[in-house]
């Protein structure tokens, strides 16, 4: 029963993410919500229960894995910058190949940005938040949590790729050629400007979160 709790909050979080976005479930929401509607409801649900989870990964049995050193600070801190970085850059642009972004609405192949690198930058965003936060919890239940989220950062593109290209068809095929096309250096962002303010705004994130981190999470994330 010591488990219970945590085990509980994963499988809620799943289904969670699993059962709104099913194809008849999404449109009957939407219909009722509206697009925006249904966008805000399914993100304050997914912090509701990605809060839940993570305190439930602190009050689960301490069964460590490995030890905590001084380094690991160093290389949680430097994933979050660039989780925040790619996050900032990704949400709300244009992206037909993945979520998070306008259904690809404006989106030039000429000028992909970030999308030059990857597909899914927001999943990359939540591989490098799992990874950085791998490193100073070494203990059972912090490593069963982050690991899934590192995990599913590594697949789930490959299930966004199957369903949108199914959708798209030639359409996607077209768009994905013309992006690995593009010169890998520079990235060639829609806007230069909107980029280098979106970087800003990607700081300024990161430095809020270390802020509230004590406050929310208990722990300093900072040396």
């Amino acid at each position: 029963m010591a488990w219970a709790e945590y085990l509980g909050a994963l499988a809620v979080f799943f289904l969670s993410h699993r059962l709104p976005l099913r194809p008849g479930v999404k449109a009957a929401l939407v219909a009722r919500l509206g697009p925006r509607g249904f966008g805000l409801g399914y993100s304050v649900l997914s912090l509701c229960v990605l809060g839940w989870v993570i305190a439930a990964a602190g009050r689960a049995p301490h069964v460590p894995l490995w030890g905590w050193a001084d380094w690991q600070v160093w290389g949680t801190l430097a994933g979050m910058l660039g989780a925040c970085l790619i996050a900032a850059l990704a949400i709300g642009r244009p992206n037909p190949f993945s979520f998070g972004g306008r259904e690809g609405a404006g989106y030039d192949p000429a000028r992909p940005g970030l999308i030059r690198y990857t597909r899914h930058p927001l999943l990359l965003a939540l591989g490098l938040w799992a990874g950085a936060h791998l490193l100073p919890n070494g203990d059972l239940a912090h490593v069963g949590l982050f690991g899934l989220f590192a995990g599913f950062a590594l697949l789930g593109g490959r299930l966004v790729d199957r369903r949108r290209k199914a959708a798209l068809g030639a359409v996607w095929v077209r768009l994905d050629e013309a992006r690995r096309v593009t010169p890998l250096w520079p990235p060639r962002p829609a806007s230069v400007r909107g980029a280098a303010g979106r970087l800003g705004v990607g700081l300024v994130v990161h430095a809020v979160l270390l802020v509230v981190h004590p406050l929310v999470v208990g722990v300093s994330p900072l040396p």
